[in-house]
């Protein structure tokens, strides 16, 4: 007996917290009782044109889109969401909810006779509150930049990072192209002169106990924003006719152990390694 229990109590010490999901009016609330508080995803905050660097966010680059829940599981570990772009294509996304992740399956399809006008699309993650530097912490809505990173030179970069930009169409923020995407089709925020080492953005918990990434492939780019948010900006690459393309991504909440996460982050995205010849 005394074996059982001690067998039953190492499993119930080892296993790890468990994520739900819930989708209402474009917003992904990620919950779980190990976090900081929920998080938010604004999903999708929207689809977007090329040639939107120096060009104006309302009248050029948003393409409209509609997004509707198709199904959800009843413990939140699955949501189906199908979006309707004002181009005619649709994108259909299965997400799932696991232990310390996020997980993201999309098929977008131009089932059109033209050319799509969407390159790119974001997933706008909130971390205020995940960095204890949330609008009920402080009026400062860039705090949480102090916590956050990318990898440049080889190494974890905490932002802001050297060469940091400043100027652009709309500030502040930071934007890093995605290796082979040009300079001229992504977000209007100041541009970093670089193309980062990998496709991973993050930050750390209000008490660095845990950390935040998210990752997409393919991706557009890399974004510190203006809403307490990061971004790993999937890539559509404006569909032929007829054209289906399938994307995937992963919202990470893992334990502070980098190397672990670099490693996982290797292991699900090794095209990302194959584009910059690593």
């Amino acid at each position: 007996m005394r074996i059982i229990l001690f067998l039953l109590s190492a499993c119930f010490a080892s296993a790890a917290p468990k994520l739900s999901l819930t989708w209402e009016k474009n917003w992904l609330e990620i919950h779980g009782d190990h976090l900081p508080g929920s998080m938010r995803v604004h999903y999708l905050e929207a689809y977007c044109r090329a040639n939107s660097q120096t060009t104006d966010w309302g009248k050029h680059t948003v393409v409209g889109h509609e997004t509707k829940m198709v199904s959800a599981s009843d413990d939140g570990s699955r949501i189906e969401l199908l979006c309707n772009l004002k181009d005619g294509v649709t994108v259909s996304h299965f997400i799932t909810a696991r232990d310390d992740e996020i997980d993201f399956r999309l098929t977008a399809h131009n089932p059109t006779n033209k050319l799509s006008e969407a390159h790119w699309a974001q997933p706008c993650a909130r971390v205020g509150v995940f960095t204890g530097t949330g609008a009920d912490k402080t009026t400062d809505k860039y705090a949480y930049v102090k916590k956050s990173f990318i990898f440049l030179d080889g190494k974890q970069a905490m932002m802001p990072t050297r060469d940091w930009a400043l100027k652009a169409r709309y500030i502040p923020g930071q934007v890093w192209t995605a290796p082979g995407v040009a300079r001229a089709d992504v977000n209007p925020r100041p541009l970093h002169k670089d193309v980062p080492d990998n496709g991973l953005i993050g930050c750390y918990s209000v008490d660095d106990k845990m950390l935040f990434a998210t990752a997409w492939e393919p991706y557009q780019e890399l974004f510190q924003g203006v809403g307490r948010c990061l971004h790993s900006d999937f890539r559509l690459g404006g569909l032929k006719p007829g054209e289906k393309l399938e994307i995937k991504g992963k919202l990470y909440l893992v334990n502070n152990d980098l190397e672990a996460l670099l490693a996982r982050y290797r292991k699900d995205f090794p095209e990302h390694a194959k584009s910059r010849g690593r």
